[in-house]
């Protein structure tokens, strides 16, 4: 068992009063348990706060006068592991409970029904399971370049796989996508891990739904998916951006620092650069 400790500094211009929706505290989820978080803005102000009792998503609302907004979570997870049996089987569409049905149609970022012939051609023959998931997984990994800044906030699971480039969410979107296509389930996981390279950020994976319950996968294999500190879970990136806002708003700053005890945290106040957390954002 391990415990991870997340640090994160998020820093806005706020050029006219302006609405803010966050959405990053670690979730409340079976795979850890939060020993303590706390939550600073600066300058102090009401909040409002509501959940999803489904997928644990936590998020909270502000009113932002001009002037700077700093807002600073930090917590410390324990995570706990959620086994996964090694034969797992697809679930026939026709006994797919009701709230997952919802994670089979295509969306904003995941055309599964034009990506329907390529999943078909490229993974139709494998044993219908938990290792068909896993030839994709493998494929996206083996065949996708990992390269930050070369999609943008647009590029759908699609591009990804005309362009064989992206990102951590990238891969995701793709291997949602793929699943999508072949009648298995899929949905977005974000949330904080500890990784080398690129700076720390939120990172992507995705989750299939195999036998009765979701199961993790990352095709970027940049971080062992047993220490993500989960934080948000969606059809697709829409779902999860970590901060919505309504407002002439610029960002100034954010730094993340991920410690997981038996690996080196990062330095704090390095930047951030991975394009997952420059386009989290969504500015309306």
């Amino acid at each position: 068992m391990h415990t991870s400790t997340v640090d994160l500094l998020l820093e806005y211009e706020v050029n006219r009063p302006a609405h803010f929706l966050f959405h990053i505290e670690a979730a409340f989820h079976a795979s850890h348990r939060i020993v303590q978080e706390r939550l600073t803005i600066t300058p102090s102000m009401k909040l409002r706060t509501f959940g999803d009792e489904r997928s644990g998503n936590r998020f909270f609302r502000l009113d932002a006068p001009k002037g700077v907004l700093t807002v600073n979570y930090r917590a410390s997870v324990e995570l706990r592991p959620l086994r996964v049996p090694a034969d797992l089987e697809e679930t026939p569409v026709t006994a797919l409970p009701d709230e997952v049905l919802p994670y089979l149609m295509p969306s904003r970022y995941c055309e599964s029904d034009v990506m329907s012939r390529a999943a078909q051609q490229l993974f139709g023959h494998l044993p219908p399971g938990i290792s068909r998931v896993h030839a994709v997984e493998r494929w996206i990994h083996d065949s996708i370049l990992y390269l930050p800044g070369f999609s943008s906030s647009t590029t759908t699971a699609q591009e990804v796989f005309v362009q064989r480039a992206g990102v951590c969410r990238d891969f995701a979107h793709l291997g949602i996508t793929l699943c999508r296509a072949l009648n298995i389930p899929a949905r977005l996981v974000v949330g904080y891990v500890y990784f080398e390279e690129p700076p720390q950020d939120f990172h992507a994976v995705f989750e299939a739904w195999l036998g009765d319950r979701w199961v993790v996968f990352d095709p970027t294999q940049m971080a062992p998916i047993d220490r993500l500190v989960r934080v948000g879970t969606g059809r697709d990136a829409k779902d999860v951006a970590f901060a919505t806002i309504f407002g002439d708003v610029r960002m100034l700053r954010k730094t993340l620092t991920v410690d997981q005890g038996d690996a080196p945290s990062a330095p704090a106040g390095k930047p951030v650069d991975d394009l997952l957390g420059r386009l989290a954002t969504q500015d309306l």
